[in-house]
């Protein structure tokens, strides 16, 4: 958030209300709160529960206590700072909560793009190397696991393995739940773990990632148990074909759309067409999805030091599927992956 968003929306203040925004600007983690930041100062609002944290982490920073009911602190603030237009996230704020503003906050209160959002997009040195650490131990967990898959094992019980095997070695939680999909399953691109044994020929896809100070990552395998079938070979390597096929041509200054059409084409014109579904990839950082987006819907030009996932896929209901995912960092000329899990065809035998 900068004084030129302001200026240029004739903003008194903005509020910052999504978790994660407000830890990205100021540090502070607490899950209940918010920012409002004025040309001149910021403060975080919050409750009891989190007041010695956030002076504790956001120390620059003003904190003050709400009260009952939290919005009467917040309008004594306003009336102080005499502030009269306040924009927030739209994306973020129900419809309950800006129709209390309107009615017990004297200022106009009015809906604005996600602009920390766009901040969060370009990453710096240290964010990188944060994600760095956490997409390690995900190789490592991969590594770790894949030595322990065998037909009879459950889904859930890989699962847990790769949750613990993080946790053990200092991730902060899961980034998202981890999607083990086996047999059939493997054609729901989000089949998240159940009670189903792995199988003898059975594809089986993995999607999981870290949390690790606050940064993700999310890494895709595909992998036989057993000797892979012609079929399941092709499909296999019509992904991973299609996946370095982007990761050869991906570079700053690309639209997300344009990146997306490289793996989308190759795909359908290898038989698949209706069998890609989903976009080939999105950003990657406090959240495990948030902008930019690798999609044919997206216009947003591609920029040096954005993190994004690339990950292709293909999915044949009633069969399997097979996606495979890497995350990278835009440079002007190219990209940099930071996993190094091996992508050739697995058959554990």
């Amino acid at each position: 958030m900068t004084d030129n968003n302001l200026a240029s929306n004739e903003l008194d203040g903005y509020i910052t209300y999504k978790q994660e925004n407000v830890e990205y600007l100021t540090g502070f983690t607490g899950s209940s709160g918010f920012l409002l930041v004025t040309p001149d100062d910021a403060v975080i609002f919050t409750d009891s529960r989190y007041m010695e944290q956030a002076k504790e982490q956001a120390r620059a920073i003003d904190v003050l206590e709400q009260g009952q009911p939290y919005y009467k602190t917040i309008n004594e603030y306003i009336k102080q700072k005499k502030l009269q237009a306040i924009g927030f996230e739209s994306e973020n704020v129900t419809v309950a909560t800006f129709e209390l503003w309107q009615k017990n906050l004297e200022s106009s209160v009015i809906p604005c793009n996600d602009y920390v959002a766009q901040l969060r997009m370009i990453k710096d040195e240290h964010e990188i190397a944060i994600t760095q650490t956490a997409v390690d131990l995900t190789d490592e967990a991969f590594a770790y696991v894949i030595e322990r898959i065998r037909p009879g094992i459950k889904e859930i019980d890989i699962a847990l393995e790769l949750e613990f095997y993080l946790k053990k070695r200092g991730a902060s939680s899961l980034a998202f739940s981890t999607i083990v999909a086996s047999g059939k399953r493997s054609a729901l691109p989000h089949g998240v773990a159940s009670e189903k044994l792995i199988e003898l020929g059975d594809m089986v896809t993995i999607d999981f990632g870290a949390n690790y100070m606050g940064y993700c990552s999310d890494m895709t395998r595909s992998f036989i148990v057993g000797k892979a079938s012609p079929k399941q070979k092709e499909i296999y390597n019509t992904v991973l074909t299609a996946q370095q096929k982007v990761l050869n041509n991906i570079k700053a200054g690309m639209m997300g759309k344009e990146v997306d059409e490289i793996a989308r084409q190759y795909i359908y014109k290898q038989g698949y067409e209706g069998h890609f579904g989903h976009g080939l990839g999105h950003g990657l950082g406090k959240e495990v999805h948030e902008a930019p987006r690798l999609s044919p819907l997206s216009d947003t030009k591609l920029e040096s030091g954005m993190l994004v996932t690339v990950e292709p896929g293909v999915y044949i209901t009633d069969f399997g599927g097979v996606r495979i995912e890497d995350d990278i960092v835009i440079t002007e000329t190219g990209c940099r992956i930071l996993n190094k899990t091996p992508k050739e065809l697995l058959e554990i035998v």
